[in-house]
């Protein structure tokens, strides 16, 4: 499929600074048209949510557009679709509800991996050792960078209350076999929370053929704004009684949202889905696909999803190639299926000295263990981890030369 990312560039206005940008796992850059939707919607007339004025039903409309549009990127009904000040916050509010409301205590267990962002593996630890339920790990293999279905299976139990997985890393881009933890957690009677954060840039998800009881993602990792997003089973949502205030609606899924929502934000969150739908029609790549008239926006996003993944993992084999070649450097991203997200380190240069060098060169790559905290200790990296490349629909094969170039440079000058 054609992918036309001069097009796409041309959305995003500061691209214009000149600057290359890796530092999209991180938090990507913002299109034109979600400033623009955030921008129009706190100078309309808007009010609290209702029906009777008309600023009462703008505010309506816009929170069930954002429920729709995250429906149809997740694969998820709108009715179950949760909005949060973040993901973090979402799982730590849903790891109390949880313990409470399925009466976790001593004897039950929960599980959490090595190669999870700290978002999904603290929160469920808080949870259990509040309750004096026990936490279960199930370990990655630092040698290839995957985390073995046996490895999760090997820490479940009868008495297994959750599985806390991450659909990839952050870190160092592993995709696990999802389906099979899934399935695995499922024999067991536990439930499963996915983070998406990071994938939900990448590929399509589906919640609802995935069998992921809970999933959760961040509508900033993929051209939108802060905020968090958590969609799960209808009835099991409907079992679960958060802490709320009395007044506030019992329905879900407002009964976990606290407060008012903040309609701005999900105005930009439905902007942003909209464009990623549109990705595959811009520039010289619509001519490369079927019209888009008469296509469900989710129709429209599996088609866009297909270009960006081949656009992308295009740019993430001239990355890897490239820096594997330059002495001195290592590549951490190793699985055999994973995100155009690469981890390196460049052998007596501390990871922060190599992200300011190639912040001098225009190029923005940053280091960290970013919350990735017990990955990064399995490979050996510490709380330095390493300089992370991360490709998002905007990069070019020109952003690849000018960080392969400054890496070089950096290389040399050791």
């Amino acid at each position: 499929m054609r992918y036309d990312v001069s097009a796409v560039r041309e959305h995003f206005p500061a691209l214009s600074s000149g600057t290359a940008h890796f530092d999209g796992p991180g938090g990507s850059q913002t299109p034109a048209a979600v400033a623009e939707a955030v921008a129009r919607t706190m100078t309309s007339s808007i009010a609290n949510r209702g029906t009777v004025t008309a600023a009462e039903q703008l505010a309506e409309r816009t929170v069930r557009e954002a429920r729709a549009a995250m429906a149809d990127l997740l694969g998820s009904d709108p009715a179950t679709v949760i909005f949060g000040r973040s993901m973090t916050a979402n799982a730590m509010d849903l790891g109390r509800t949880l313990a409470r409301c399925h009466r976790w205590g001593p004897g039950d267990e929960v599980v959490v991996t090595s190669l999870d962002h700290d978002g999904n593996v603290r929160p469920w630890v808080i949870a259990a050792e509040a309750v004096g339920a026990t936490v279960r790990w199930a370990e990655m293999d630092p040698s290839t960078g995957e985390l073995p279905v046996d490895a999760v299976r090997a820490v479940l139990s009868d008495r297994t209350r959750l599985v806390a997985v991450t659909a990839a890393s952050n870190l160092i881009g592993t995709r696990p076999d999802l389906p099979a933890v899934v399935e695995a957690a499922h024999e067991v009677g536990a439930l499963v929370h996915v983070d998406a954060v990071h994938l939900a840039a990448h590929d399509l998800l589906d919640r609802e053929a995935l069998g992921a009881d809970l999933l959760s993602c961040s509508p900033y990792k993929f051209l939108g704004p802060h905020l968090g997003v958590t969609t799960g089973r209808a009835d099991l949502l409907e079992e679960l009684r958060p802490d709320k205030l009395l007044p506030s609606s019992d329905a879900v899924p407002e009964r976990f949202e606290l407060g008012t929502l903040p309609y701005e934000l999900l105005a930009g969150t439905t902007a942003a889905v909209d464009l990623l739908a549109g990705l595959a029609w811009l520039g010289a790549g619509a001519g490369a696909h079927p019209s888009p008239a008469g296509l469900g926006r989710r129709e429209r996003l599996a088609a866009s999803f297909a270009a960006l993944e081949e656009h992308e993992d295009a740019l993430r084999e001239r990355a890897e190639e490239g820096l594997r070649s330059i002495d001195g450097v290592t590549v951490w991203s190793r699985a055999a299926h994973r995100t155009p997200t690469l981890l390196f380190t460049l052998e007596g240069v501390e990871p922060a000295a190599v992200h300011r060098h190639l912040a001098g060169l225009g190029v923005n790559a940053p280091a960290s263990h970013f919350y990735a905290w017990e990955l990064s200790h399995r490979l050996g990296l510490g709380p330095a981890g390493g300089v992370r490349v991360g490709m998002a629909p905007y990069t070019s094969t020109d952003d690849v030369d000018r960080l392969l170039e400054g890496v070089e440079k950096i290389a040399a000058d050791r």
